[in-house]
């Protein structure tokens, strides 16, 4: 910092030298205010440095809080969603089965109107005819 020289010239009850002592004091009170204000600067924003560590911790918690209870939240709405959703699936599948009986029972019975045989009549007719090939093997043997 600059260095300020003043000559001391007193100049005994004159309003001049009382003038000179006030702008002395005043200079004075001004430097003693601008180092207090330095020192004092220094040590309150270390104090609103912790003040802020504080509070950023504090709100890291909160935050941290509130993001598990979310998470809580959205896991159990996942796990009633794939719940309702099995449900839903095996409703499905029964009315899907009972469709596909009734679709086939109505095509067996239009088939059968036509006069086409039915798997079943054929199976039946598949047995018959080979019990009556057996029958016929055994007859010819005995001949």
């Amino acid at each position: 910092m600059a260095r300020v020289t003043l000559r001391k010239k007193e100049v005994p009850n004159s309003t001049l030298g009382e003038v000179r002592g006030y702008a002395r004091k005043i200079w004075l009170a001004g430097l003693g205010a601008y180092t207090r204000a330095g020192q004092e600067g220094v040590d309150y924003f270390q104090e609103l440095i912790k003040a802020g560590e504080g509070v950023e911790k504090r709100g890291g918690k909160r935050i941290e809080k509130a993001v598990d209870h979310g998470l809580d939240a959205a896991n159990s709405q996942l796990n009633e969603t794939e719940r309702e959703l099995t449900a839903v699936r095996g409703r499905f599948e029964v009315r899907l089965d009972k469709i596909e009986k009734a679709f086939d029972a109505r095509v067996a019975r239009a088939l059968n109107r036509v006069g086409i045989p039915s798997k079943h009549d054929v199976e039946t007719l598949s047995i018959k005819l080979e019990e009556l090939t057996a029958l016929l093997a055994r007859v010819s043997r005995k001949q």
